[in-house]
C-alpha cells in the first residue's frame, strides 16, 4: 500500500527535521461513533498502530459512561496494552477518573478545557474558571506522582456559538494551564475554521506570553479542507506534535459541527514528502485504517488512505489477470 519512490522528498527551509504525531484515532476517533466498538477490536486497533510505528497513542478516556458510552471499558480495555511499548495517555476529566487512570498504571494523563464559555457549558457543565479550579487537584496530584500532564484546549479558532475567539482569550487559558503544572498545550481548532495566518497569530501571541513553542501540539479538524495547510504553518513557527486520528476518524460529539479529525496518513503523506521523520511506516498504517474501516462498516474518509488501498486493489486486480491470461 504505498507508491513507489512516491512521494517525492523536497525539503522546505525552516520545517523541523522530525514530528512527533500524537495518534488520537483510538479515543477521540473511537468517543465519536455512533455504535460501540469491541474491546477487543480497540486493543488490536492500539497495537496496529504501534507496529506502524506510532509512539504516542491515545488509548482512552476514563469519563463517567454516561457521557461517553462508547469509551466505557476504559477498565478493561488498558490493561490489554500495558505490554506495548509506547506512550498511552489517557483522558481524565476529573479526580475521580485520575483515580481509576492511576489504578491501572496510567503514566500520561490529559485534561481537556474550554477557551470559550459556550463550549465549557456544553462540554463539563461550568464556566471556564470553574473547569479550570476542577483541573487543578487533577494536575496537583499527578505531578505529584510524576505523570506527564497533557492540556487539551477546544474551541482556540472558533466556536460553533460564539463564533470567532479572541486570540487573547485563548492566551489567558493557555497561561492558566501552565501555571497549573501542565507539560504539554494541544490547541484544538475543535470546529476546523482555522487558516494559516490565525494560527500564526495565536502561535506568536503565545511566544509573547511566554509559552515555549516546545510546550505546544495542534489538533486540527479539517472541515473546511484546512489541516494541512494549518500543521505547516505551525511547524513553520516550530511546533514539533501534531495531533492526528487514524484514517481522519472522529469529531467532537458535543460541537455537532464538528467533522472528523486531520488523517494520521493525509499528514504522514506530507511529512514524508518534506523530509520531516515520524518513524512511521505508511503502508501498515494505511493497511491499519483500512481494517478498522471494516469494522466500522464505512471507507475511510483519508485521501491517502482511498488512494493507496485503491492502488494496492488495482494491482491485485492486474495480478489476478495477469495469472488468467
Amino acid at each position: 500500500m504505498t507508491v513507489r519512490g512516491l512521494p517525492m522528498t523536497v525539503p522546505a527551509p525552516g520545517l523541523p527535521t522530525r514530528v512527533r504525531i500524537h495518534e488520537v484515532g483510538a479515543r477521540d476517533g473511537l468517543q465519536n461513533e455512533k455504535g460501540t466498538v469491541p474491546t477487543a477490536v480497540k486493543a488490536e486497533f492500539v497495537h496496529r498502530l504501534a507496529e506502524a510505528g506510532l509512539t504516542t497513542i491515545e488509548a482512552t478516556s476514563f469519563v463517567h459512561p454516561k457521557w461517553v458510552p462508547q469509551l466505557a471499558d476504559a477498565e478493561q480495555l488498558f490493561p490489554l496494552l500495558s505490554g506495548l511499548p509506547v506512550e498511552l495517555p489517557v483522558l481524565v476529566p476529573n479526580e475521580r477518573g485520575l483515580d481509576r487512570a492511576l489504578a491501572l498504571g496510567a503514566r500520561r494523563v490529559a485534561v481537556f478545557a474550554s477557551a470559550t464559555e459556550s463550549f465549557a457549558k456544553a462540554n463539563l457543565n461550568r464556566t471556564v474558571d470553574e473547569s479550570l479550579a476542577m483541573f487543578h487537584p487533577v494536575v496537583e496530584r499527578a505531578k505529584a506522582g510524576g505523570v506527564h500532564v497533557r492540556g487539551y484546549l477546544s474551541m482556540c479558532f472558533g466556536d460553533p456559538w460564539e463564533g470567532a475567539v479572541p486570540v487573547p482569550q485563548v492566551v489567558r487559558v493557555c497561561r492558566a494551564l501552565i501555571d497549573m503544572g501542565c507539560d504539554e498545550l494541544s490547541l484544538g481548532d475543535t470546529i476546523g475554521v482555522a487558516t494559516p495566518g490565525h494560527v500564526e497569530e495565536l502561535l506568536t501571541a503565545l511566544d509573547e506570553e511566554g509559552i515555549p513553542v516546545s510546550a505546544l501540539g495542534v489538533h486540527f479538524h479539517d472541515t473546511y479542507g484546512q489541516a494541512l495547510a494549518n500543521t505547516l504553518a505551525a511547524l513553520r513557527h516550530g511546533v514539533t506534535t501534531v495531533d492526528a486520528s487514524a484514517g481522519g476518524l472522529g469529531g467532537c460529539p458535543f460541537a455537532k459541527s464538528a467533522t472528523g479529525n486531520l488523517a494520521t496518513e493525509d499528514l504522514v503523506w506530507m511529512l514524508t514528502g518534506l523530509g520531516i521523520d515520524t518513524g512511521v511506516d505508511l503502508g501498515r498504517l494505511v493497511a491499519t485504517s483500512v481494517w478498522m474501516a471494516g469494522r466500522l462498516g464505512r471507507p475511510s474518509p483519508s485521501r491517502t488512505v482511498r488512494a493507496l488501498s485503491h492502488e494496492d486493489a488495482e494491482g491485485q486486480e492486474g495480478r489476478e489477470a495477469h495469472k488468467e491470461q
